[in-house]
């Protein structure tokens, strides 16, 4: 899918953005990676190609609702590992940082077309382990960022890997989104 093709299904992305802020980030940061950082665009465009994607290719997986809603509302926070530790602790009890958190807001088996904004949830990405983690794959801060949030995205409609065999399924899926073209 091209830019061209995002035309073709009328979508509309409502995201509360909340940027990282410049304290938590490590070394050089290159103007693309600092677009990602304060500028919610590129995530907007990213999310709004991806679940079209996703309807495109009419996955079982998503949640009916999707197919009926063309209003969809998120939110995307870039946090310290600070605060991820306390969310993961509060709300998995688990007393240590981890690179995403989702808190899906959908409800899997609500049908009924909806007029408004349809709420997905929230996605929150520690950025310091996000930097760590793209310093230990050899790719660029950008690239994991854009892999945790389209985790993240995917835990929101749904998906999860309790096993192996959905684990993969998931990451096929991953790799299928971050592989279309588009803004950097």
């Amino acid at each position: 899918m091209d830019q061209n093709d995002l035309g073709k299904i009328d979508l509309q992305v409502d995201l509360t953005f909340h940027s990282a802020p410049d304290l938590f980030l490590i070394g050089d940061i290159s103007s693309s990676t600092n677009i990602r950082l304060v500028n919610p665009e590129p995530w907007v465009y990213d999310i709004k190609k991806w679940i079209i994607s996703l309807l495109e290719n009419k996955r079982d997986d998503c949640p009916k609702v999707l197919f009926l809603a063309r209003n969809l509302s998120l939110s995307l926070e870039l946090i310290d590992d600070k605060k991820m530790i306390e969310l993961n602790s509060f709300w998995r009890q688990q007393n240590q940082s981890t690179d995403v958190l989702s808190f899906p807001a959908l409800d899997q088996e609500l049908l009924v077309p909806f007029d408004g904004f349809l709420e997905l949830g929230d996605i929150f990405v520690s950025v310091p382990m996000a930097q760590r983690q793209a310093h230990e794959h050899h790719h660029d801060l950008v690239e994991e960022l854009r892999w945790l949030v389209s985790h993240g995205l995917l835990h929101l409609l749904g998906w999860d890997h309790p096993d192996e065999e959905s684990l993969q399924k998931m990451l096929t899926c991953q790799e299928h989104l971050l592989n279309i073209e588009g803004m950097v």
